[in-house]
């Protein structure tokens, strides 16, 4: 057996740190960086919002009285247009009258993916009045784009997963699909935004206003390789920008490259309705005199304002965006709700967590945005659609309209009472719908809360 080494001047003994280091030069511990009351306040608001949407289903968010439209695959893509333009929304779910299942979301990047097949087969443009719903996953094989989003979760499952979900497929919202008891089929909710998930936050956790550290030191939302573009730019341009660096917004500068508008991909929805694809040849200044009256406006903010007034803001304001700008209206960067969520969700979870890094950590912070009230809700309901097939009223907790909308339905069978059954068994499956709320709501025992704050507010 061979004999260990022995030190001069150690009696004999052995240390075995002599095997790891050189003698005389010791590593002396440091101690750690005692954290900072910001840094503290930080980490405390963050655990507490991941707490809150652990515990919270994705059915807390709904409001008390929302309305759900359903597209049936066969649905002609210029009528969604008009009922999506109709009813001032910009998603829908799908759903296979063939297979009673969920067939998806439909949302503006589908329409611009259309755009798309316009563009490439400019021959084709007498086919697309003709073209349903269930042929966009052709159009999306013709021009190489991702799928429809299919994404989904149940509507009692954590808020958190249903986060988690939307970050891993970079979706902006989520369908709500449960199962039926009865049938064993699937069922489709409602829809969840970014938007509604975060002012549930804002409204519901207080913590929000420890957040305190400036975007500057949060390396939170884009400041390189941003796309731009000017008032003279043309509106394909824009799209092609859109679908090629996949966002939703393109800031439009002027000649000193300040901030004067921002071109959104809700923005195409606007101009093709009523299957007008000319309009599409306009610039991006004459494209946005074409939006509505109501349009909230654009929120901006600076690198040194903090999450807490970015919050604030989010709870007063439905912002679905923040252009970071400097003193003098320059473009600085871009921040998204997916930013925030991302944030709220992954900081402090470990480099692998993160679903995407694009931040510049050479950038400082934001001041409160400029708010700019959101119009006030319309007076009247949108008018009725003549594809809609029908609408309920759920009881229960929750009042519910549900218009599936199919081919085939007579504008006259909207309005006057009928004994007849309703097609594609949709009265069945409203009262499914309304049945499943209310024993929902009676095992949750949730209290009402403000409109738009959700049934747990």
């Amino acid at each position: 057996m061979a004999s260990l080494p022995v030190i001069p001047g150690h009696g004999g003994f052995v240390q075995p740190s002599s095997y790891l280091r050189p003698r005389g030069q010791s590593q002396p511990m440091t101690s750690p960086k005692p954290e900072s009351a910001i840094d503290r306040d930080q980490r405390i608001a963050l655990q507490r919002i991941r707490d809150f949407l652990k515990v919270r289903t994705s059915y807390d968010v709904l409001p008390l009285s929302f309305r759900l439209i359903i597209f049936d695959t066969s649905l002609l893509v210029k009528k969604s247009l008009t009922i999506l333009t109709q009813n001032g929304i910009v998603s829908a779910p799908l759903w296979d009258s063939k297979t009673s299942t969920f067939a998806g979301l439909l949302t503006t990047s589908d329409y611009i993916n259309l755009i798309q097949y316009y563009w490439q087969n400019p021959d084709a443009v007498n086919r697309i009045d003709q073209f349903k719903l269930n042929s966009l996953r052709d159009i999306e094989k013709a021009i190489g784009v991702s799928p429809l989003e299919t994404a989904s979760i149940h509507p009692l499952k954590p808020l958190y997963e249903a986060c988690r979900r939307m970050l891993e497929t970079r979706a902006r919202r989520i369908p709500l699909v449960d199962v039926d008891d009865e049938t064993g089929r699937a069922m489709v909710v409602s829809v969840v935004t970014q938007y509604r998930i975060l002012k549930f936050v804002a409204v519901n956790v207080h913590e929000t206003q420890l957040l305190r550290k400036p975007l500057r030191h949060l390396k939170l939302g884009t400041y390189r390789n941003l796309e731009t573009a000017k008032m003279e730019t043309s509106v394909f341009d824009v799209i092609h920008q859109l679908v090629n660096c996949n966002i939703s917004s393109v800031p439009i500068l002027n000649s000193d490259g300040v901030v004067t508008n921002v071109f959104e991909a809700v923005d195409v929805i606007t101009l093709i309705k009523g299957a007008n694809y000319d309009e599409l040849n306009l610039n991006v200044g004459e494209a946005l005199q074409k939006r509505s009256e109501d349009f909230p406006g654009i929120y901006t903010c600076h690198i040194d304002d903090r999450l807490d007034t970015i919050f604030d803001t989010i709870r007063k304001s439905r912002v679905h965006r923040l252009v970071v700008i400097d003193e003098d209206s320059r473009l600085v960067g871009v921040l998204t709700l997916s930013d925030i969520l991302e944030y709220i969700l992954l900081e402090g979870e470990g480099d692998d967590s993160r679903v995407s890094s694009n931040m510049n950590s050479s950038i400082t912070s934001f001041p409160p945005a400029p708010t700019r009230s959101p119009p006030p809700p319309p007076t009247s309901s949108p008018p009725p659609t003549p594809a809609a097939a029908a609408t309920t009223a759920a009881e229960g907790p929750t009042d519910l309209d549900l218009l599936f909308i199919a081919e085939a339905r007579p504008l006259a069978d909207i309005h006057a009472p009928s004994k007849k059954p309703l097609p594609t068994g949709l009265s069945k499956k409203t009262a499914r719908l309304g049945k499943w709320l209310r024993k929902v709501g009676k095992k949750m025992r949730l209290g009402k809360g403000k409109e738009g704050e959700g049934r747990g507010a």
